[in-house]
């Protein structure tokens, strides 16, 4: 690194345009702070809801965002970012005009304007989709940095060379899951990533040592394996850019993560709404305001690089500009509600960042026409064939998680696989579920089609968070960004065996979510149709792989063919009918088409197949023929998804039923381990048989 010129500040720097921006920033947060303590006489449509301000934590901030060069690099920010953002090119009309809910900005008015984002299709600095939960910024960029690996080496793409991921986090953060996952990512797999964490030593009210022991993430860190650790003031202009750019360097040269600290003022309340002076003294405040970076930013450039005349007329510049801006901001238009709906799920307008180009995703179209004469493969089987043929096929797929490597899989559905397509391209995870669908959506965001592994159904709850800020990302950005990721997912009790950990179902989680589509195929023809259409699709999918499915012959079928693609929300009429409708999916459909023998051809069943979205028109059309309604499934009765089934017949087919609409499921008990337990709380054919004869009766 090239030592400070005698007297002037270092060389590397655009320093006017750093300090323009920083000014710019406080001005913007000294309005909005203003506007939002005056509620009661701002007009309304002035006033800022949600004020998180970035004041103490600007300058480094900017200095960060002009080290962001490469043409594929990214960042994952949090809340109090958006310095971050304007050094990167954020318009202050935007910065302003988005906390105003205004038509445009981040997100048209539907999230918060302090949750931002910044896509760049053509090159540039991309800022991923942020939330608004704490520490969920960490495991995507991880996993923005291992698509730059990915594009570069597997897919051959010299200009992902260079590119790193910055993930910027308060000293709060670091107390998160996520941090740590990210962090194993980083580390294990040498990912060109770097941690910026600003440490203000405030959680809201909680003083950074109930974060970290000591209140030193960087010190707690020295001796960990494999990153770089560095730490210094974010007040001094100087060493903070030092700092930054020692650590960007370390990782753009290929040379492993790396993690910078640098200790900050927090200059106002936590939020608009917080009084700091709560939990905070006079002195403490004072304190803080006492290290505010911008004068010693000035002090830094003045005179050296210009005079106080200048320096003063700059502010002024700014000032004009800032006002200029929040007038263009005012001046838009509120968003309209008549689209409010449009996004929860991709349409025929491409997201401007993520998911398979168009192009690609025509050239792998497919046909929803089974071919002839296909070998009969079991379930697990038909998974890992249409794996092995997509990964075949698109060179952007990745299949990852716990043990899905080496070992093939917990169920062996992706035995041989790493093997055939190498380990850049189905590869092993540590373990947390968080980090594997957090990796995951920023994977989606550049372009590639991750497929992930969660072992079993229970252990995806670690990954709630990651999943929930997945399923809602076109939504939230109003189709900025998309992350069609597939998910899957084993559950459900096995062969003769169960238990509350491995043999949860609870699929109307996910019938529940923002944005996921949810498939529950009951044999190996419709898992090979429904995956493929997850895995060439524009929306994240959840993918339940029944357990008893994966352990027995059951669902056996012919292999409906290479290009065979099942689209979601089409369910299929199993058997013919006259007396009774049963809808069921996933391995109560085995059951149920076993109990209906018995009883002749009064009974029609509906496999769904998928119950986001599912096939409404074929239900109520069968019930409208048959004038009563079964709904089997294998989740918790109260609030299950055959409550939604039965609401819809009973609202929709009220005038054509002959009895009441009945559901059979087990009776909110978990799942239990021995036999007896288990079919005393799962429906079984006997149960099923009688229900449907007692209905028939009615």
């Amino acid at each position: 690194m090239a030592a400070k010129t005698a007297g002037l500040p270092d060389p590397r720097f655009d320093w006017v345009r750093i300090a323009r921006t920083a000014l710019a920033s406080r001005a913007l947060d000294d309005l909005e702070e203003l506007l939002n303590r005056s509620k009661a006489t701002t007009p309304k449509e002035h006033v800022v809801q949600y004020q998180f301000s970035a004041k103490g934590h600007e300058v480094a901030q900017v200095i960060l965002g002009t080290l962001l060069t490469g043409q594929h690099d990214a960042a994952g920010a949090y809340y109090r970012s958006r310095p971050l953002l304007l050094s990167l090119g954020l318009s202050l009309a935007d910065a302003h005009g988005s906390p105003l809910g205004r038509a445009g900005g981040f997100s048209d008015g539907r999230d918060i304007g302090v949750v931002c984002n910044l896509p760049r299709p053509d090159g540039g600095c991309t800022v991923l989709p942020m939330a608004g939960d704490v520490g969920s910024q960490y495991t995507p960029t991880a996993g923005w940095a291992q698509a730059i690996t990915y594009h570069r080496d597997v897919l051959g793409d010299a200009s992902y060379a260079g590119s790193i991921a910055v993930v910027l986090g308060g000293d709060g953060s670091v107390a998160a899951n996520g941090f740590w996952s990210s962090l194993t990512m980083a580390t294990t797999l040498q990912l060109p990533m770097l941690f910026y964490i600003e440490d203000n030593d405030l959680g809201i009210s909680v003083r950074g040592a109930m974060q970290t022991p000591g209140g030193d993430i960087a010190r707690n860190l020295a001796s960990f394996g494999g990153v770089q650790i560095a730490e210094g003031d974010g007040t001094d202009p100087h060493e903070t850019a030092r700092l930054l750019a020692d650590a960007v360097a370390h990782v753009r040269g290929g040379q492993g993560p790396a993690l910078v600290r640098l200790t900050v003022p927090r200059l106002n309340s936590h939020s608009g709404p917080d009084n700091q002076k709560g939990y905070r003294t006079d002195e403490e405040i004072a304190a803080d305001f006492a290290r505010d970076p911008l004068p010693k930013l000035k002090a830094y450039l003045v005179p050296a690089l210009m005079t106080a005349r200048a320096w003063d007329t700059m502010v002024r510049e700014v000032d004009d500009e800032v006002r200029a801006a929040v007038d263009d901001a005012r001046a838009r238009p509120h968003p309209t509600p008549h689209d409010v709906a449009r996004f929860v799920y991709g349409d025929d307008e491409d997201a401007v960042m993520g998911g398979l180009p168009r192009a690609e995703r025509e050239r792998l179209r497919g046909t929803d026409v089974p071919a002839a004469g296909g070998t009969v493969l079991r379930f697990q089987e038909a998974v890992r064939r249409t794996l092995d043929v997509e990964l075949a096929a698109n060179p952007r797929v990745l299949v990852f998680g716990e043990d899905v490597g080496r070992k093939g899989g917990v169920h062996l559905v992706t035995e041989g696989l790493q093997k055939k397509h190498g380990a850049a391209r189905v590869f092993d995870t540590s373990l947390s579920e968080e980090g594997i669908i957090g990796r995951a959506s920023a994977m989606a965001i550049s372009g590639l089609m991750p497929v992930t592994e969660i072992q079993f159904r229970k252990y995806a709850d670690p990954a709630a968070e990651q999943l929930n800020n997945l399923g809602t990302t076109r939504w939230r950005t109003r189709n900025r960004f998309a992350a069609p990721v597939v998910v899957r997912m084993p559950g459900g009790f096995g062969k003769d065996v169960g238990d509350p950990w491995h043999s949860l179902s609870d699929e109307v989680r996910f019938a529940h979510a923002y944005g996921w589509h949810v498939a529950m195929p009951s044999n190996a023809a419709d898992a090979v149709g429904l995956l493929r259409a997850a895995m060439r699709g524009v929306d994240p999918a959840i993918f339940f792989e029944h357990r008893s499915l994966l352990m027995t012959s059951d669902g056996s079928a012919p292999y409906p063919g290479d290009d065979y693609v099942l689209p979601f929300g089409r369910a299929n009429r199993l058997r013919e009918g006259s007396d009774i409708t049963v809808v069921t999916w996933g391995a109560m459909v085995h059951r149920c088409t076993e109990a209906a023998a018995r009883l002749g051809t009064r009974v029609e069943i509906i496999d769904l197949r998928t119950v986001s979205p599912w096939d409404k028109a074929m239900v109520l059309a069968s019930v409208q023929k048959t004038g009563r309604c079964l709904i089997v499934h294998e989740d918790n009765l109260t609030a299950g998804f055959g409550a939604e089934i039965a609401a819809t017949v009973a609202s929709d087919a009220f005038w054509h039923l002959d009895a009441p609409v009945e559901r059979l499921a087990p009776a909110d008990i978990p799942v239990a381990y021995h036999t007896d337990l288990l079919n005393a709380i799962v429906p079984t054919v006997e149960r099923i048989a009688e229900r449907i004869a007692g209905l028939l009766t009615v």
